[in-house]
């Protein structure tokens, strides 16, 4: 019970044909008629989805948020949210993470809530909730679905994403068979739950509780572990407690939850796309964070977790050895401590409890200080507003190249050359692919980890540096210069880019230059037509034409900042 004003009073306490409106369909559903009153009205946010199978099992989970909310005097009721399947949806998923976004902020407003809990664990599921809670800003937690069991083929762990980039190219260099390479799919997911690598999603569950949004110690528990079911069903408690608290996202999360994100996501060796999501989440609060600022902040941070892709363990390995905040204990004097969280609790508090229990999966920072940082940003001509390179999954001896382009106009002249015998390409050259970035494709696919040329394959090259305005999957791994910034599609300096040019790059010195005078790109400049195809109508259309750059967080123009839980007009 609370005896501050509910934002659902505006519903249900209403007076006259309003209020009695509001009540008496809910009585279809059997509600007593003392439900409302005084009760925190709890929405829980579902992306449950059969086409999204990362997502599949959260109804379960839903039901114990239902049991912990009844249990705490609150009122819960579910509704739906576009689930985005990384797995499935054509042609990329990302394409409509500011959709899902959208919709989440508009179905919170305009329905009677006073708290939300919002149920994810897909690779955009996760920061579209966020952003969507994010922008109206009522007390808020968001549960993830935990990782899949480690994948297990003839005596080995496979992690999920990772191991299949592997096979694909073993199976193009002729050193596994198609039939192996299909019998390894039953090995791979054989639990609910997301990625068991440290891709996207157990990234962006990972660092959403270092922002102090998921219910402390939750991040990494496996899917198919009922501790996942007790932190729903005390997160369903819990939320009641904020509504009566008034604790907010934007009191929770602040420019130095986003700099704990930031030095979370070095140490766990995470996804490049985090960067991405956390610029966005930060532009919907209105918190100053920029690219530079991944650089900054995480500088000489190294890499704890020894988890795939830049690593051999896998996320079940990663919750039994001790998890996030024993990780976070390893660098917690770059950390500020007494960020909060939706427990009530600070990140000291939860790193304070810590305990590593296996050190072959989290190493020790005094033992390891020549480990790679983990992500690095890189300027130049090619790169004038960034571009991101995830150096620990990287080849070491790449990380000062210098080589002649090959470029590919999209990736369809990537399909269509790449394993063209007559492609002329060596193991120095430097793969550009094109094109690809949030307007361009549109959606900035994960397509910049492009597959190296079949003849390369067989002479035994497993790596060569790749430049691209697209994203890669966290699971992936290689020397990939990915989000170049600005795009291809609308101007930006890598789409004049030809074959031959020379491009160097230097990671310590954080450079990407192409070795062509401003001059001769001044002359390419001005014979340039971006080729950005604007379709005539639909969400595609609105997504090209307000979309900003990946430096940005590629979300949309007009959703910086966030509106509020103004109580909407009523209809009748």
């Amino acid at each position: 019970m609370t005896h501050q004003k509910l934002r659902s009073s505006e519903w249900f306490a209403a007076p006259g044909k309003t209020g009695v409106g509001h009540r008496t369909w809910l009585n279809i559903q059997g509600y007593p008629d003392d439900s409302f009153e005084g009760r925190p009205v709890i929405g829980i946010c579902n992306t449950a989805s059969d086409l999204n199978p990362c997502n599949a099992h959260l109804t379960d989970l839903a039901h114990d948020v239902e049991r912990g909310v009844l249990q705490a005097g609150g009122l819960p009721l579910t509704f739906p949210a576009m689930s985005l399947g990384e797995p499935l949806m054509r042609p990329t998923a990302m394409l409509y993470r500011n959709l899902m976004s959208m919709e989440v902020e508009e179905s919170i407003r305009a329905n009677p809530l006073d708290g939300v809990i919002l149920l994810g664990g897909c690779d955009k599921t996760t920061p579209a909730l966020l952003m969507g809670a994010a922008s109206v800003d009522l007390p808020s937690i968001l549960i993830t679905g935990g990782p899949m069991l480690n994948g297990k083929y003839r005596g080995r762990d496979i992690g999920s994403g990772t191991d299949v980039w592997r096979f694909s190219e073993a199976v193009r260099a002729g050193e596994m068979t198609e039939a192996e390479f299909r019998s390894t799919e039953a090995c791979m997911a054989r639990s609910a739950g997301h990625c068991m690598t440290m891709g996207t999603a157990s990234t962006m569950a990972c660092l959403t509780e270092v922002l102090g949004m998921q219910m402390p110690g939750s991040s990494a528990i496996p899917a198919a572990d009922s501790r996942r079911r007790k932190s729903a069903w005390l997160a369903g408690r819990r939320i009641v407690e904020m509504v009566t608290e008034g604790l907010r996202p934007s009191t929770i999360v602040t420019r130095e939850s986003f700099e704990n994100a930031i030095v979370a996501n070095a140490a766990l060796g995470g996804s490049t796309n985090a960067i991405v999501h956390l610029l966005a989440i930060a532009g919907r609060l209105g918190v100053g964070l920029e690219l530079d600022d991944f650089e900054d902040v995480a500088r000489d941070i190294p890499l704890i977790a020894n988890i795939q892709p830049s690593g051999k363990f896998l996320m079940e390995d990663f919750f039994y050895a001790g998890g996030l905040m024993a990780t976070l204990s390893e660098v917690d004097d770059r950390l500020h401590l007494d960020a909060t969280n939706v427990a009530g609790t600070t990140l000291g508090d939860e790193i304070a409890a810590a305990e590593v229990h296996d050190r072959d999966v989290i190493r020790s920072r005094e033992d390891h200080d020549a480990l790679p940082e983990s992500t690095v940003v890189l300027r130049g001509n090619l790169s004038p507003s960034g571009a991101v390179l995830k150096r620990s999954a990287a080849s070491p001896e790449l990380l000062q190249h210098r080589g002649r382009a090959v470029v590919f106009d999209g990736l369809e002249d990537l399909d269509a050359r790449i394993d063209d015998p007559d492609l002329e390409v060596d193991p120095d050259s430097v793969l550009v692919l094109r094109n690809c970035g949030p307007a361009g494709y549109p959606g900035m696919p994960e397509v910049g980890n492009m597959p190296l040329p079949a003849k390369l394959l067989a002479a035994g090259v497993t790596d060569m540096v790749r430049i691209s305005d697209a994203r890669m999957s966290g699971t992936a791994y290689g020397t990939v210069i990915l989000h170049v910034a600005p795009e291809a599609a609308i101007g930006g300096p890598l789409g004049l880019v030809r074959d031959g040019d020379w491009i160097s790059l230097d990671v310590d010195a954080r450079t990407l230059s192409l070795e062509v005078s401003d001059a001769e790109l001044e002359t390419r400049r001005s014979a340039f037509t971006p080729p950005v195809d604007i379709p005539d109508r639909g969400y595609t259309r609105l997504y090209i034409q307000h979309v900003t750059q990946a430096d940005s967080g590629a979300d949309f123009d007009f959703l910086t900042g966030g509106s509020g839980p103004y109580v909407p007009k009523r209809g009748f």
